[in-house]
């Protein structure tokens, strides 16, 4: 659905005609490179304008809850997880007028959604998700796109794109990795999926997973062939990932090392921006959002300072009653600290920076110093049978091993096997995600 097309009436109102998906992508959103992903209590207008500050063009996927409106909200496109076609068109009418696109979640892998039956747990009914896409599509004056999972097969998951093109999304953004991956089982996103989306599919693609550091966009676009970059976990321990390493105009703080520049600029540095944000704007914030920020923001040093960290832990009351001041003066010790344990880190290598870059052995992937925004690094936990328990190990390539198309996600047998999936009987697959064990001496992987 790559041409515009005249949507029906709405209440009897007359209706304009509205943009295709490349159209779309160009003239309203202004064809970004870098996408924030929505995220739960972490999308509000504080954070959004945090990383709009750093310098860098994003279609604003987020929910920022604000009350500022204005240019800072637009582009904006609204997110809604649903199972009722009727119930979502009644929604996005509300919306509709207030935004440039909606924007339906067939994507998300967690509890709340299997309980509530949306997000990546509709994957298999297509005829429902066909519905849900296409009564927007014919009944609203705006565009319609979708974020969704890949399954374990290319073949499926091209199938799945098309099926949601042809439904009238006008923009799909792949995250790559399958429902079962999530949490400590995340592992890799698959790139070659998201390439075979982007070659079968004539609207544009966001590519989503596996940006941990800014280098990792361009390989990723190389990979993919995807228009833009979607991040969501990676913007919350980084909030300038999307940063270049100088500011637009060139006029910007650079650093001659490689990696401290405005790519990982020294984490407090962004706390305190963010707070100055929070501060500065009308909308409320919620203490969960800004503690949650804070802890993601400052990890590599509040692992290691105990006692701000149980200090931040215990904040409470509103920004009104002095929270907000709290979390300042927490975030200044956190960085008195920090500047000083990064002057005894410069005298003891003598200058020589990079000698404090750390190298993951079980990843490859670069470590920076405990000052600088940085990815999080989550223990890959391998899935393994309880019984009976299995020896072997498995890597990180065969961290997440799908069965055919026979069988339902939900019953993916995941990790290396003693057996293959075909000498396991039918009753011996079901639910075997439910009764594994986690391998505590698996290599850590990254997570975004």
């Amino acid at each position: 659905m790559t041409v515009s097309e005249e949507p029906k009436a709405i209440d009897g109102e007359k209706v304009v005609q509205k943009l295709g998906g490349y159209q779309f992508y160009k003239e309203v959103l202004g064809s970004p490179k870098y996408i924030v992903a929505p995220m739960v209590d972490q999308s509000e207008l504080m954070f959004a304008n945090e990383k709009t500050r750093k310098g860098y063009r994003e279609a604003n996927f987020n929910i920022p809850h604000g009350e500022e409106g204005g240019a800072l909200d637009r582009p904006l496109i609204v997110q809604f997880c649903a199972n009722d076609p009727q119930q979502l068109l009644d929604s996005a009418k509300v919306v509709a007028p207030h935004c440039d696109a909606v924007d339906i979640n067939l994507g998300c892998p967690q509890d709340i959604a299997k309980k509530g039956h949306y997000g990546s747990f509709l994957q298999d009914e297509w005829e429902l998700i066909y519905d849900l896409i296409n009564t927007l599509h014919k009944n609203l004056s705006i565009p319609v796109t979708a974020k969704f999972r890949v399954f374990p097969t290319v073949e499926k998951t091209v199938e799945y794109a098309k099926m949601l093109e042809r439904a009238g999304a006008q923009i799909l953004t792949c995250h790559g990795r399958l429902r079962e991956q999530r949490g400590q089982y995340s592992g890799l996103a698959d790139w070659e999926k998201i390439r075979a989306v982007k070659e079968a599919v004539s609207v544009p693609v966001f590519a989503n997973g596996n940006i941990l550091y800014h280098s990792d966009i361009a390989a990723c676009l190389a990979a993919t062939g995807a228009d833009g970059v979607m991040s969501a976990e990676g913007q919350l321990y980084n909030a300038a990932l999307f940063a270049p390493a100088s500011s637009v105009n060139g006029d910007g703080p650079t650093s001659p090392v490689a990696f401290d520049t405005g790519l990982h600029l020294p984490h407090t540095t962004l706390a305190l921006e963010y707070l100055e944000i929070v501060g500065s704007l009308k909308t409320a914030t919620p203490l969960s959002a800004v503690k949650g920020h804070l802890f993601k923001l400052m990890r590599p040093a509040l692992g290691r300072e105990t006692d701000l960290r149980e200090r931040l832990g215990r904040v409470r009351g509103t920004v009104k009653e002095g929270a907000l001041e709290e979390y300042v003066a927490i975030v200044k010790e956190v960085q008195t600290r920090m500047e000083k344990q990064r002057e005894e880190a410069e005298e003891r290598v003598q200058g020589k920076m990079d000698d404090l870059v750390g190298l993951d052995t079980a990843t490859g992937i670069k470590v920076l110093p405990h000052w600088l925004a940085q990815p999080y690094f989550r223990p890959l936990q391998v899935l393994a049978p309880k019984k009976p328990k299995v020896k072997a190990k498995a890597t990180a390539e065969q961290a997440l091993v799908a069965l055919d198309d026979n069988v339902e996600p939900d019953e993916a047998i995941v990790g290396k096997r003693d057996r293959t999936p075909e000498e396991l009987d039918a009753s011996k697959r079901a639910k075997v995600l439910e009764d594994v064990e986690p391998d505590s001496q698996a290599p850590a992987l990254l997570v975004a």
